[in-house]
């Protein structure tokens, strides 16, 4: 998933971006909203990390929403195309 996505669909994802960074604060999320280099910057400093670790983790927490999705969207046209079979 691109960043330009994140940024956008930002407010449904934090959720699960809350669940993997525990340590941020509310004031950060709202700081962050769903720009990497804010996010990385925040992730570095709350856990003491470098920034190549930091991004690192933000990518491929990104690329799992993105991976997420996707599976989420694959069931949903299976369940479409299993009524359709069924009708038939």
């Amino acid at each position: 998933m691109n960043w330009d996505r994140v940024e956008g669909n930002w407010k449904q994802m934090t959720g699960k971006a809350r669940e993997k960074w525990g340590k941020l604060t509310d004031s950060d999320w709202e700081q962050i909203a769903g720009k990497k280099d804010q996010l990385v910057g925040r992730i570095q400093e709350r856990y003491g990390i470098s920034k190549d670790e930091a991004s690192k983790q933000a990518d491929e927490w990104a690329r799992a929403q993105s991976d997420m999705g996707a599976s989420e969207h694959g069931q949903q046209f299976d369940k479409k195309h299993e009524h359709e079979t069924v009708k038939r």
